[in-house]
């Protein structure tokens, strides 16, 4: 019992020590740090939006039927010519078929029309009929030529009204909402599912007239996304030439790059347009430590004492740095991890 008591207390304290030695270690490894420092930085006006899809649809019933098969949910990636969904096609099965069978009686006559016609023209050029017959002969004849014709673009009709039963995808892309159940009975212009191109997505935001002129004819910007923490470089930039009578804004369209992961419709984002570049006192906004209201840094003396200081910031810029208005000056260090900083410290 004695023994077992005395190794326990030997393996805690061999812990410990190990424990001891690794924060030690940690704590003297040289802070990492960064100089405060007048930078150029681009000077930016942002305006707060949402993400949409350039390409946005929603397909329609084009037959009544009751819904057959449902083949994609929402989320799901559908590839353009696919079939989505089907209706039931035995109504449409029937009216192809009858229509078929008219071309087919159709065709007959025409035929028949025809070989009378052949007749009666021969029979008057050798006088045994009149005028008048031969006239009925042909006239029967182009008659039976328009039937024959309709009756082929009733058919051609039918069969188009058939294919609709399978509902494809008009591109590719993700369904956004499906708006029927199996079994469902739909009419024609029934919405039955929704889908966008996830290939394509920009933002659309409102910008006041009078800052038209500071974002130029040739805007630039970047998008913000809050919540995942990026920033993107936006392909282009268009301005629509038409302002709100009631805002007196103008939409601009901040489009993202293709195929851009983990962007979708509904995000939160932020359009930042560059107006101008001016010289700031900057520090890397990763120096940056918040708690509670707080916001502070540590600042690294040259003899590597570590103190805590309360600044003021402004705007960040779109590099990772961040505008100081209070609290630190120029040519001072800053530590990069304020979290081992503060380990240091103490």
């Amino acid at each position: 019992m004695i023994s077992n008591g005395l190794t326990h207390m030997k393996t805690s304290w061999i812990f410990y020590l190990l424990l001891w030695l690794a924060a030690s270690a940690h704590a003297s490894e040289p802070l990492a740090v960064a100089p405060v420092q007048y930078r150029e930085v681009e000077q930016t006006y942002s305006v707060e939006g949402v993400v949409e899809a350039a390409r946005l649809s929603t397909v329609s019933a084009q037959i009544s039927g009751r819904i057959k098969e449902i083949n994609f949910d929402v989320g799901d990636r559908v590839n353009k010519g696919q079939v989505i969904l089907r209706i039931d096609e035995r109504e449409t099965a029937k009216a192809l078929a009858g229509s078929n069978a008219q071309v087919l009686q159709a065709q007959a006559t025409l035929q028949n029309a025809k070989a009378n016609y052949e007749r009666s023209r021969q029979l008057f050029e050798q006088r045994f009929i009149s005028q008048s017959a031969l006239d009925k002969a042909q006239a029967d004849y182009q008659v039976a030529r328009a039937q024959a014709a309709a009756s082929e673009a009733g058919a051609g009709q039918a069969s188009l009204a058939h294919g609709y039963s399978a509902v494809v995808a008009p591109y590719g892309g993700v369904v956004a909402a499906r708006l029927v159940e199996v079994g469902e009975m739909v009419t024609p212009g029934k919405p039955l599912m929704a889908g966008f191109d996830p290939a394509e997505m920009r933002v659309v935001v409102s910008v006041p007239q009078y800052k038209l002129q500071d974002i130029g004819p040739q805007p630039s910007a970047k998008i913000e996304l809050p919540a995942l923490n990026r920033w993107i470089n936006a392909a282009s930039v268009a301005v629509q030439p038409l302002a709100d009578v009631r805002t007196h804004t103008t939409q601009v369209r901040v489009n993202f790059p293709a195929n851009v992961v983990g962007v979708y419709p509904g995000m939160f984002v932020r359009a930042h347009f560059v107006v101008g570049k001016a010289s700031r006192l900057v520090i890397p906004i990763s120096a940056v430590l918040h708690r509670s209201e707080v916001v502070a840094v540590y600042v690294v003396d040259a003899k590597g004492g570590v103190q805590l200081r309360q600044v003021r910031l402004g705007e960040a810029t779109t590099d990772g740095a961040i505008e100081v208005l209070a609290g630190l000056n120029l040519g001072e260090q800053v530590a990069l991890d304020p979290i081992k900083a503060g380990m240091v410290g103490k």
